[in-house]
């Protein structure tokens, strides 16, 4: 048992070392798929949301937002507005630390999950 407990705590580590601290630049797309829409919170630029959720969330949180390590997402929007999205992932909650998103990332990042009802 205790070997399981080192191992899973060891795990949990590794993973938490790769969420990365969200320097990396999403990439942006020439054309325009009819993904931009507007909501309460502002434009969402699905594309670009998604973008910086795989790279800075989807490690914890699932890459289809099941969760893992951090809960499950998939009907985040239902719970959360964007400005209290916003507010988690830039102060943390729980055992969940700040994460280093900030800017349109973070408005594009927070409007879509604010979708996921």
């Amino acid at each position: 048992m205790r070997k399981w407990i080192i191992a899973t705590l060891f795990g949990t580590a590794l993973v938490l070392g790769a969420c990365g601290d969200g320097d990396e630049e999403p990439t942006e797309n020439a054309t325009d798929n009819g993904t931009e829409k507007t909501n309460e919170g502002g434009t969402v630029d699905a594309d670009a949301g998604e973008t910086v959720f795989a790279q800075n969330c989807s490690s914890c949180h699932g890459a289809d937002l099941s969760g893992g390590v951090g809960p499950d997402l998939t009907q985040v929007g239902s719970k959360y507005s964007a400005e209290e999205i916003a507010d988690i992932v830039t102060n943390g909650t729980g055992t969940m630390p700040p994460q280093s998103v900030s800017g349109e990332d973070l408005d594009n990042l927070t409007n879509w999950l604010a979708e996921k009802q």
